[in-house]
C-alpha cells in the first residue's frame, strides 16, 4: 500500500528538530518513530497517531477521527484521523503533539 508522501513531508518537517526520530516502512505504509517508540505514522492518506488508552475515548468524540482497526480489531490507544482531519497545518500539529506527549510518558528504551 503507498502512502500520502505529501503527508510523509508534512511530518518530516515537524520532527525535523526532533532528536531520536526515525522513519519505518510499517503497516503497509510510514512510521515516525521517537526514542524507538511507535509516535505516528500514515497509512494510505490516513494520520494513523498513538495517543495512548487514557485519550483514546475523548479522541474518537473528535470530527474525522476512527478507531485504528488495521487487523480487523480496533487497537486500543491508537487511531486514524482522515485527511480532512489534518487538511491544515494547525490540525496535524495538533495530533503530532498528542503522540508526542504520550511517548514521553513511557519509559525510555536502551
Amino acid at each position: 500500500m503507498a502512502y500520502d508522501e505529501g503527508l510523509a513531508q508534512r511530518l518530516r518537517d515537524i520532527f525535523q528538530d526532533q532528536k531520536e526520530v526515525e522513519e519505518k516502512k510499517m503497516f503497509g505504509g510510514l512510521c515516525f518513530m521517537v526514542s524507538k517508540h511507535m509516535c505516528c505514522g500514515i497509512v494510505g492518506e490516513k494520520l494513523m497517531a498513538r495517543i495512548g488508552a487514557e485519550k483514546y475515548e475523548k479522541c474518537l468524540l473528535k470530527k474525522h477521527v476512527q478507531k485504528m482497526d488495521f487487523t480487523g480489531r480496533s487497537m486500543k490507544g491508537m487511531i486514524y484521523v482522515e485527511p480532512d482531519g489534518i487538511a491544515e497545518d494547525e490540525d496535524l500539529n495538533f495530533w503530532v503533539n498528542i503522540c508526542m506527549e504520550f511517548i514521553k510518558s513511557l519509559p525510555s528504551k536502551t
